[in-house]
């Protein structure tokens, strides 16, 4: 059974630094690309940042494009986003999600993805 498994999320000052962390069991993880969504109510969810092998396989919503890093560690089954100097405009509830990695380049759109976790919410007061 795959379970995927958000944490981190909380409430922050804007200007101020969180890291989100999703772990994923029951799949081959170094296989899977990993995404995170971000959804507020009455809202389209949208792409955040997705990875697949590596690093040099990312990408990033423009308007988070040099204040989020997204990053894997196989050996712990997880992804993290380290966000920066977070913006009001922030806030939302966090998805994280898992694909199965296919040729022809990283996915970041919602459809794309099979497995997803609960979500953990993130607020930035100004």
């Amino acid at each position: 059974q795959v379970q995927v498994m958000e944490s981190g999320g909380g409430l922050v000052q804007a200007g101020g630094s969180l890291r989100l962390s999703c772990t994923v069991s029951g799949l081959e993880f170094e296989r899977y690309g990993v995404g995170w969504f971000r959804q507020n109510p009455g809202k389209k969810r949208e792409g955040v940042s997705c990875i697949d092998w590596n690093e040099k396989y990312t990408v990033y919503q423009d308007s988070v494009k040099g204040r989020f890093t997204i990053s894997r560690d196989n050996a712990k089954n997880t992804v993290y986003l380290d966000m920066n100097s977070l913006k009001p405009e922030d806030t939302a509830t966090y998805f994280c999600a898992a694909r199965r990695i296919t040729p022809g380049g990283v996915r970041c759109s919602d459809e794309s993805f099979r497995y997803w976790g609960q979500g953990t919410q993130l607020t930035v007061s100004s």
